[in-house]
């Protein structure tokens, strides 16, 4: 990549404003992808040309940063699980969790979505970062809260903590059925309140965004909010796993979040 690249659009936040903290939510545009892929395909794991990807990926970090800094992304599996990290991978192999907490400047952490929740945290005032992928198996399985408690044993403190939800589906696009809300209502009856009545008998209308920042409110952090985009609805703006499987498409691409401490 030359020095005259053209950075590449992403939306950021004010809850996460900081001199010492670059955050963005970076969609699918600017990028060199083609078809499906179009055109800032982040996803490692997605069939597309991995030149491409490699070279998008380059991209988004020297859009939030400036420079070439390391990109750490996790090998998600919709864990609860998060992992503290200090520099790249070992032998370049991302480890399978789904968030990633750090106190270490100058390293750029970033997590996968094409539906699912991409929270950023940070504690502005302790120098302390999060980045978690938060699908609803995720979500119910406590990957935010464990973010916050590694960002805890780093030094952050959850009243400094600001967390911010990126592009997600929202509840007009994401319909499931009986058997899915009974997991929630098992979880929680009071979890009812994230379900509204599907376009089909039995089928209801699920609000993974107000979940998310329901969850993160609940843990008495300074600000938790959503930037209130949805994957599937604005299509040029974002990938969508589930209008790809709609569309019977063979594959989909993947945004990333990303944050880094100066």
């Amino acid at each position: 990549m030359n020095n005259s690249f053209t950075p590449a659009p992403f939306t950021t936040s004010a809850a996460l404003d900081s001199g010492g903290i670059l955050h963005g939510f970076f969609g699918r545009q600017g990028g060199i992808s083609k078809g499906i892929y179009n055109s800032l395909n982040c996803g490692v794991g997605s069939d597309d040309v991995r030149d491409h990807v490699l070279h998008n990926r380059q991209v988004l970090a020297r859009t939030l940063v400036g420079e070439d800094k390391p990109l750490i992304t996790p090998y998600q599996v919709h864990s609860p699980d998060c992992r503290i990290v200090t520099g790249p991978w070992p032998d370049g192999e991302a480890e399978k969790c789904d968030a990633l907490a750090t106190a270490t400047p100058g390293i750029i952490l970033a997590v996968g979505s094409a539906d699912c929740g991409p929270v950023l945290f940070a504690d502005a005032k302790n120098r302390i970062i999060g980045a978690a992928h938060s699908g609803w198996k995720g979500a119910v399985g406590g990957v935010l809260e464990s973010t916050i408690a590694q960002m805890e044993t780093l030094g952050a403190r959850r009243e400094c903590i600001s967390a911010v939800l990126g592009p997600t589906i929202s509840q007009k696009s994401y319909e499931v059925g009986a058997e899915f809300r009974e997991i929630f209502l098992d979880s929680d009856p009071k979890n009812a309140t994230f379900f509204a009545a599907g376009t089909k008998d039995g089928h209801f209308q699920f609000d993974l965004p107000a979940y998310i920042v329901g969850r993160l409110s609940a843990c008495g952090l300074a600000k938790a909010e959503w930037t209130g985009q949805c994957t599937y609805l604005e299509e040029t703006a974002f990938f969508s796993y589930r209008r790809t499987t709609h569309r019977h498409e063979p594959d989909y691409g993947r945004q990333l979040a990303a944050i880094s401490i100066t």
